[in-house]
């Protein structure tokens, strides 16, 4: 009987997505904005009428015995700026005038730091759940779980901008690589892939061209996402650097056929022992690094037969990955060790997936797709924050860039 209590209390307090968009209207991204400022504005109302409960040491129109004579007096309007404009509120009063509301104080007519701290709680990898349950907490008061996602929607004209916004003409190298989440859809959780492309511009910085979240990895994903780049201004792209991803090599080739692709080391490695016995990967994993730390490519070649040799008989599906894929995995030969160490692996993309991983390792799934975007985009942005420095090496890899491609001279101001 309390578990059904407890039920129907729950259904009450998180109200759905659906209802909400419905209750206002929602269809615009002004309308979203209107909407968020509502949600904030009466959680912010209910906050101060829960301070005042606390004050006067019983809730509004309670008939027990009052263990106190001060009373409530009516309330006073104000009206205070927040994130997405002004918003009017009626501040409680108290008969003896002692009243001052802890997230309103006199004088104070700014309080978007609120929504501020719920977005950082949001960015912190807490669920909207956890920062309902955080605000329970603090201030005694329950914000339901969609209301706070609401809140977080604060972020979606941003994501929006952010994902078309024109892109550099020419990128030296470009990383690519995919993530794998579980999403409800249609009362189903489903797998979804997140495509993320990060460039290295002419000046030698990081910079995360876009993210796409789409049903599977495939051929076609990738064609479209290629030309999306070159819709925002690409032009000119050395390098794509990507793990073996299903159909990229083809969707680079039709797009920008300039462009030559390097598949990463690392993973070709990893790929490489998943099929072997833990006593023989140390060797295995030795004899590899004898190849793609050649000096040379007839060296790497050498060095690759001398590997097929010894592992063949015994790991005939490792051994042909290599040789299925050399093709890609031989691209950075051709150049100095400089630009090599930088184009054989895709290291530089790998900060932003463990930003990622560290918002969402604790979800089983997420409700929406938009959830999803909402938490990669603010893993994007902690993770860039940290890239003040340029590329090591990058006036001797510019170089060699310069003397290799011809072309790109043009793309230099």
């Amino acid at each position: 009987m309390k578990q059904q209590n407890m039920t129907k209390q729950q259904s009450k307090e998180f109200m759905p997505a659906e209802e909400l968009i419905q209750r206002y209207g929602i269809q615009t991204v002004h309308d979203l904005e209107e909407a968020i400022k509502n949600v904030f504005a009466n959680a912010l109302q209910t906050l101060m009428e829960k301070e005042m409960d606390l004050h006067l040491g019983y809730p509004k129109h309670s008939q027990e015995p009052k263990c106190t004579n001060n009373r409530r007096n009516g309330s006073s309007n104000k009206t205070v700026q927040t994130t997405h404009g002004p918003v009017h509120l009626k501040i409680p009063r108290d008969r003896e005038g002692q009243f001052v509301p802890a997230l309103l104080p006199k004088h104070k007519r700014d309080v978007s730091s609120l929504e501020d701290r719920i977005l950082s709680m949001y960015a912190c990898g807490m669920s909207t759940r956890d920062i309902a349950q955080q605000l329970q907490s603090i201030y005694g008061v329950t914000m339901s779980a969609e209301k706070i996602s609401l809140l977080t929607n604060v972020l979606l004209p941003t994501i929006m901008e952010w994902r078309n916004r024109p892109l550099e003409i020419w990128y030296p190298i470009v990383f690519i690589d995919c993530m794998f989440f579980k999403v409800k859809d249609n009362h189903k959780v489903q797998k979804r892939a997140l495509y993320l492309v990060i460039g290295i511009t002419p000046n030698g910085m990081k910079e995360v061209l876009g993210m796409w979240l789409e049903p599977s990895e495939h051929a076609k994903g990738w064609l479209d996402i290629l030309n999306e780049l070159r819709n925002r201004g690409v032009e000119r792209v050395c390098f794509f650097c990507a793990d073996g991803l299903k159909g990229l090599d083809q969707a680079i080739h039709a797009v920008f056929p300039s462009s030559y692709f390097q598949r990463c080391i690392v993973h070709q490695v990893r790929y490489t022992l998943r099929f072997v016995s833990y006593k023989d990967r140390k060797t295995m994993a030795r004899e590899m690094k004898s190849i793609y730390q050649a000096d040379t490519l007839e060296m790497a070649e050498r060095n690759l037969e001398l590997f097929s040799h010894n592992w063949q008989d015994k790991y005939p599906y490792s051994v042909k990955s290599w040789f299925d894929n050399w093709d890609h995995l031989s691209t950075f030969f051709q150049y100095g060790k400089e630009l090599r160490r930088l184009i054989y692996t895709n290291n530089p993309i790998e900060s932003v997936n463990r930003q990622i991983r560290k918002l969402t390792k604790t979800k089983g799934h997420f409700p929406t797709e938009e959830s999803v975007i909402k938490l990669a985009y603010l893993g994007i942005e902690k993770a860039s924050k940290k890239w003040t420095a340029r590329m090591q090496h990058w006036d001797a890899i510019l170089d060699q860039l310069l003397l290799e491609f011809e072309d790109v001279k043009n793309f230099i101001s």
